[in-house]
């Protein structure tokens, strides 16, 4: 079962996002002095949900000061919707966001770290290029075909997002997220999607 994507806010401050079964909290005192120092970590498979609530983590930030804020991710996948409702929050904030991938990123995920301002990774970190997958399509056959029109709608920003922070070719992009290219950190520099490896 895949882990659901937690940010870890000041529980004093933001309310905590519901449980599920998802990964494991972290102490208060320990959620509570990150928040403190401006970082909101994304875990886990992205959801909907859990989207909305660290886009309203990073706008409460951003709202406190316009100083940097770090966003930590470790999310394998997840839903194309759910990462333009981080995406969004991020071109919405005066705030500078700094990326830095802890663990592994892929699908919708590598959407909001090329939104980012700056991006980092830890030496170990691994970058998965894939097709972020749509949510759930369900309703009349109209319904359906609208959905999946916005769907490759966002799909198309993607590559452009991908294209402009990394200057690889179109066609290069399309590709690898066809075949679900994987990099390792020192490759997704290479590539342009990170700017520098935690460390070097």
């Amino acid at each position: 079962m895949d882990q659901q994507c937690r940010w870890q806010p000041n529980p004093e401050r933001t309310p905590e996002p519901p449980s599920n079964g998802g990964a494991p909290e972290l102490p208060g005192w320990l959620a509570e002095r990150m928040f403190d120092q401006r970082v909101v970590m994304l875990r886990g498979s992205l959801t909907g949900a859990v989207a909305t609530q660290a886009a309203a983590a990073l706008l409460t930030l951003d709202a406190m000061g316009a100083e940097p804020v770090q966003l930590h991710l470790a999310c394998p996948d997840g839903d194309l919707a759910a990462a333009f409702a981080v995406i969004d929050a991020i071109d919405a904030m005066r705030s500078p966001v700094y990326a830095v991938v802890t663990s592994q990123v892929g699908g919708a995920a590598v959407a909001v770290l090329a939104s980012a301002d700056r991006r980092t990774a830890y030496p170990h970190a691994r970058v998965r290029l894939t097709e972020p997958r749509a949510a759930g399509l369900t309703g009349t056959a109209d319904e359906v075909a609208a959905a999946a029109g916005q769907h490759l709608r966002e799909l198309e920003e993607v590559i452009v997002r991908v294209t402009d922070v990394t200057g690889q070719p179109r066609s290069r992009v399309e590709d690898d997220l066809s075949i679900g290219r994987n990099l390792t950190a020192a490759e997704a520099r290479d590539y342009g999607l990170i700017q520098s490896v935690v460390g070097d």
